[in-house]
């Protein structure tokens, strides 16, 4: 089923409930399945700064102070899935500051899955690959605002 752009006003326009927002919802957690537990744990906890709060033998949670948390399942040793296909193709963490995205291109090179930066629009970013070879980015907004007002130009087919 495909969802016209304009769905929203069109059910706002037609007296429907389901053109109104849901106020304060947010994505909450990410669940990764990666090849190696501790090789992840230890990469996220360097990248990211988060912590680990649960876990099992072969599945952790592992959060941010600012609430973000991150499921690592381990399925062991696996061809990495396609990263052009259907699905999620990178999960986009944001650096409080400037410097700890610079803190995160360095441990991307650091442990060889750095792949560059780039700005755009108020945005700078940091790609690379975790140890699963899964695409990581990490963005720092520039400008004193916190929603961006039009797509990525390497995203957009247009």
């Amino acid at each position: 089923m495909t969802t016209s752009p304009n769905a929203p006003q069109q059910a706002q326009e037609e007296g429907r409930d389901d053109a109104l927002p849901i106020s304060g919802m947010r994505l909450a957690s990410a669940v990764l399945y990666v090849s190696d537990l501790g090789e992840s744990i230890g990469f996220y906890r360097e990248l990211l700064g988060l912590e680990v709060v649960m876990g099992t033998r072969d599945a952790v949670l592992l959060v941010s102070d600012a609430g973000s948390e991150l499921y690592l399942r381990s399925l062991g040793k696996r061809d990495p899935c396609e990263h052009d296909g259907i699905g999620v193709q990178s999960l986009i963490w944001t650096a409080p500051d400037i410097s700890a995205l610079h803190h995160c291109e360095q441990v991307l090179k650091d442990r060889d899955g750095y792949l560059g930066t780039e700005s755009d629009d108020g945005f700078t970013w940091a790609e690379g690959r975790d140890p699963s070879d899964i695409p990581v980015v990490v963005t720092y907004l520039q400008l004193d605002e916190t929603a961006r007002r039009r797509i990525i130009a390497r995203l957009s087919t247009q």
